[in-house]
């Protein structure tokens, strides 16, 4: 949505005005389909690079605002999250040298970017999803204070009426409930742009669909979110929950949700796409609009079809069909959303290559896609690549194929042809598809992460893995290695240097009783897995008391008898706790002060964590900040 002001659609002669404004722009598009008034003959490239602001301690830096104020450049913009910033490339005829001269403009952009940072004790880092990133910088405050957010937040979570349930099960799993929409600011991409004819909409379309499941398996590159390991890229499952809009019903009925990858062929123009939108999904955005799209064409001007865009915008296709217009002309674009940000600059350019050399590489039979392949296989595709990565085995054309053998065999030389059709530098084409080649049969992004942090976790804690985690990502990606080329992670990674909040260092993994159990169960509890303290929590799972291994033996000193006894019966109610986000060296005198071995640490009357003596010890007050 840009800069654009928008509100939610809450106004009545707002949202009335719009609507009409959006049936007329619909109306507008058929009519210069009809006379052929959208550019054609021409192929153009595009991008927005996502990246993430992470401190000197390699955690989430929310100071994107200044950061943006310093690098005073139209190209870059602000994202959801006050850490993140985007760059929107401008376009390039897709011939020659233009891959070769994006990936110098994004490198200077983003050397800009990583200058401006530095002087704010930043990183630039790009990647899927940030692996340390936690519940904490998912918190409302995080989010970038403009209108557009906050009404995109507003209209989000009234059209569902609650807030958002986050479930995605993989290796581990994570499940839990989120007030806002800032969940998916998690999510980092690099989203291309590949400017299409009007007559050969459709077929693109529908071939960038039929590609989608095993380019997106050579791209995988975020496994990890809040310290689970989860789908190898998680970004497909999160962007979905993140933002779902629908309710849960007693009545059976089918909805679709807003984050789609579609549920059949598109078939007819780019306006067919835009009616069945309109018709599904709920106008939840509207804004005033000053020009009418009809009146515009009669006069001989270029609509800029605002409303469609605006609705287009709310509707988060993974192959989203674009129209744009400048003064003179006016094109359609597909833009490919699901491919992740990072690992390195090079990566992207190869991932961008493969998949517009694959779009332009289309062979007679591949047009009629919609003829070979039956669309479930061709989504159930995806679905496999987000969970499975490299891993999976595609249906295609009526076989079963890993995505190795798929890329290397067949559509690595389409993308080839692709890209001589269209007139690329030999030179060009060769040096960035090599690389799919080679993370084709060697490793992938979300591989590096989840070999490595399996590693990590056996000698390390977990927050101190996913720092050592980032910290090496960070170090490879800025000595420019494509992924395939990264090494393991040295066994020496950083301890607990950068840890300055109970939430970095706190056990998540908690062993809890109920106040009704039986006081002899908690007892075993303890001895079985060798621990002095046992939070208490109620039926609703909120904390109410703690029992420790002193309370059990000052209550059997003083002539109590455990047998029949509940935890209820002996915990006390009085109970110092600590929130993820105190300072560790408040924690330290704090639990000198009372004289306690441990602090439960509560999140919204929830227990979430539990931190010991023995977890502190190392720490000097002096020095944790």
């Amino acid at each position: 949505m840009g800069n654009q002001v928008v509100s939610s659609a809450k106004d009545q002669s707002i949202r009335t005005s719009f609507i009409q404004h959006l049936l007329n722009d619909v109306k507008c598009l058929e009519l210069m389909l009809e006379k052929g008034m959208i550019e054609s003959g021409i192929s153009r490239i595009g991008a927005e690079q996502e990246f993430c602001l992470i401190s000197k301690n390699y955690r989430p830096q929310n100071n994107a605002d200044e950061i943006l104020k310093d690098i005073n450049d139209p190209h870059f913009t602000n994202e959801l999250a006050l850490y993140n910033l985007e760059i929107n490339l401008d376009p390039l005829v897709l011939k020659g040298d233009c891959f070769d001269e994006m990936e110098k403009h994004l490198r200077t952009f983003l050397d800009k970017a990583s200058t401006m940072a530095a002087k704010r004790e930043a990183y630039v880092l790009l990647t899927g999803i940030l692996p340390t990133i936690s519940k904490t910088e998912l918190s409302f405050e995080y989010m970038t204070p403009k209108p557009r957010y906050t009404a995109l937040n507003d209209m989000m979570r009234g059209a569902r009426g609650t807030d958002f349930n986050l479930h995605i099960k993989g290796v581990d799993e994570l499940s839990l409930t989120h007030d806002s929409v800032l969940m998916e600011a998690c999510n980092t991409s690099f989203q291309m742009h590949l400017q299409v004819d009007p007559d050969d909409f459709i077929s693109s379309y529908n071939w960038a669909q039929a590609i989608s499941g095993p380019v997106l398996g050579v791209c995988t590159n975020s496994p990890l979110l809040l310290g689970r390991e989860l789908w190898n890229e998680t970004r497909i499952a999160l962007f979905q929950q993140s933002i779902d809009t629908r309710e849960s019903t007693y009545a059976l009925k089918d909805q679709i949700s807003r984050v789609s990858f579609g549920e059949h062929w598109e078939s007819g123009s780019i306006a067919d796409i835009y009616k069945n939108e309109i018709a599904q999904h709920k106008i939840l955005l509207s804004r005033e609009i000053k020009t009418d799209s009809l009146n515009e064409l009669k006069q001989g001007r270029i609509p800029k079809l605002e409303a469609l865009n605006v609705h287009n915008g709310t509707i988060y296709r993974w192959n989203r069909p674009c129209y744009g217009a400048t003064k003179d002309s006016a094109h359609l674009r597909i833009e490919n959303r699901y491919i992740p940000a990072g690992p390195t600059i090079i990566d992207q350019m190869a991932n961008f290559a493969f998949w517009v050399g694959l779009m332009k590489g289309r062979t007679v039979a591949h047009k009629e896609i919609h003829k070979h392949m039956d669309f479930e296989d061709v989504k159930s595709n995806f679905i496999k690549a987000a969970r499975n990565g490299k891993a999976s085995i595609m249906t295609w054309r009526d076989r079963q194929v890993s995505i190795r053998d798929l890329v290397t065999r067949e559509l690595l030389p389409m993308a080839y042809e692709g890209l001589s059709y269209m007139n690329v530098n030999p030179s060009s084409a060769e040096r960035l598809l090599s690389i799919i080649d080679a993370r084709a049969v060697g490793q992938t992004g979300a591989q590096w992460s989840m070999r490595n942090y399996r590693k990590l976790k056996r000698t390390t804690r977990k927050d101190d893995a996913l720092l050592a985690l980032t910290k090496y990502m960070h170090k490879y990606q800025n000595e420019e290695k494509p992924i395939h080329e990264w090494p393991e992670i040295p066994d020496h990674p950083l301890t607990h240097e950068h840890a300055s909040q109970v939430g970095h260092i706190m056990s998540t993994r908690v062993f809890t009783v109920q106040e009704d159990d039986l006081a002899e169960l908690a007892t075993q509890l303890m001895q079985w897995k060798n621990i002095h303290h046992v939070p208490v929590e109620n039926q609703k799972g909120e904390m109410c008391g703690l029992l420790t291994w002193t309370h059990m033996q000052r209550f059997v000193q003083d002539g109590g008898d455990k047998k029949n006894k509940t935890v209820g019966d002996i915990m006390t109610t009085e109970v110092i706790s600590a929130d993820p986000e105190m300072a560790i060296s408040e924690a330290i005198p704090l639990m000198k002060k009372h004289e306690i071995g441990s602090l439960p640490v509560i999140h919204h009357e929830h227990l979430v964590g539990i931190v010991t003596i023995k977890d502190i010890q190392q720490y000097d007050t002096d020095t944790v900040a």
